[in-house]
């Protein structure tokens, strides 16, 4: 969002041209914020817009050349430009240092695919090499909480598969969300755990880091699974401190139980998180026990006028304005709530009256003040009846 800055400039009124001295203040917009004008000055307001940065071309188009992968593989494939029938990259290429890599200080901004919904991330920007700038039709920043994507789908836009290859590499597989990326041959020093928390920090919030200093690997583990996906690809053949290549792939499942207790325990969080936003406030305090009176409500409300009875929640909260379904509270809404009467018609709920079955194509509230209603319905009149000799003949033998 761009910047918004309101500048406010204070002009004398008619009648005080002795006055020199002009007063300008500069102040952040607020919606909740008053400036206060200063008795008799005309307050004039400006605003001033800065517009968002144009995403920097990261390389020079003439930098990118068209060259065969290389063989990985023991078919070439032409749809797909890429070798096939191999699982593990070259062992040559892995240790190659990349030929970029990203700075999202400098290079990120706006593109073209700011302006389309469910836009996915620049791969190449992800590795340093992107060429087009602000004219790519992919996103050149980094992923945020609200980047949600399919989950057949990474953040770059390619295919999951429901397996991991062999090196745990690639994409990646939609069976699992995982968050966590292995980090190896890493250079050995002293203070290896901020080094390496440093360089994998500028690509999203992490949760935890582990660095194994004996065996100069480490598992680094984002907040949000788009995060990951990005670190991987823009750390993939880098270094840090020093001239080594990283060698980062997916992380396996932890087998530590540790490590599964705090998985769980995770997802549990993003339930009760989901939950807290459906249900109604009052319900949500009364169990988690923020609300200090609720208990004293509860047993006033609940007891019915019945001495030591308490009613259990799925009666307390089945009917009344502390309905947690919403049919519950049909009938117990506010005056700006209310349901329209009809034309002509007063609604008063006779007491003790039960709401008729919902199933049909009225409602309960309709058909009573539809029984109240007073319509008078002519009746059609009846035909004369007919007369003439043969009016009164009949017989009572069946075969005539």
């Amino acid at each position: 969002m761009a910047d918004v800055a309101e500048l406010i400039e204070t002009a004398p009124v008619a009648g005080q041209e002795d006055q020199q001295d002009q007063e300008m203040a500069l102040a952040t917009t607020n919606t909740s914020a008053e400036v206060a004008a200063p008795t008799g000055m005309k307050v004039i307001k400006k605003i001033v817009r800065k517009k968002k940065r144009p995403a920097r071309a990261q390389v020079d188009p003439d930098f990118i050349t068209s060259e065969p992968p290389p063989q990985t593989g023991v078919t070439y494939n032409l749809w797909y430009n890429k070798w096939s029938g191999g699982d593990r990259e070259d062992k040559y290429l892995s240790q190659t240092k990349a030929k970029g890599r990203c700075n999202i200080a400098r290079d990120s901004g706006y593109t073209r695919a700011d302006q389309v919904s469910g836009s996915y991330f620049c791969i190449a920007f992800a590795r340093g090499i992107c060429s087009k700038g602000q004219d790519c039709q992919y996103l050149h920043r980094l992923p945020g909480t609200f980047d949600l994507f399919n989950p057949n789908v990474d953040c770059f836009g390619r295919d999951k598969f429901s397996d991991y290859r062999d090196d745990m590499g690639g994409v990646g597989s939609f069976m699992r969300q995982n968050r966590t990326v292995y980090v190896g041959r890493i250079h050995v020093t002293d203070d290896i755990e901020e080094v390496v928390a440093r360089h994998f920090a500028e690509w999203g919030q992490i949760e935890r880091t582990r660095v194994l200093n004996t065996r100069g690997v480490g598992f680094i583990t984002y907040t949000n699974e788009a995060n990951a996906q990005f670190a991987k690809e823009a750390m993939a053949h880098q270094s840090l401190d020093h001239d080594e290549v990283l060698n980062v792939r997916w992380a396996t499942a932890d087998p530590n139980p540790m490590a599964q207790a705090r998985e769980v325990r995770r997802i549990e969080e993003q339930a009760a998180e989901a939950i807290r936003r459906a249900l109604p406030a009052d319900f949500i305090a009364e169990i988690e026990g923020k609300d200090p009176e609720s208990r004293k409500r509860r047993k006033i409300e609940s007891s019915y006028g019945l001495e030591g009875y308490e009613a259990p929640d799925e009666v307390h909260f089945a009917r009344g304005s502390n309905a947690v379904n919403p049919l519950g509270r049909d009938g117990f809404e506010v005056e700006y709530q209310e349901r329209a009467m009809i034309e002509n018609g007063d609604f008063n709920e006779v007491p003790g009256q039960t709401e008729q079955d919902t199933g049909g194509i009225f409602s309960g509230s309709t058909l009573a003040a539809l029984n109240k209603a007073k319509i008078a319905v002519a009746s059609k009149p009846k035909a004369a009846a007919s007369a003439g000799p043969l009016v009164a003949y009949d017989s009572d033998s069946d075969d005539e």
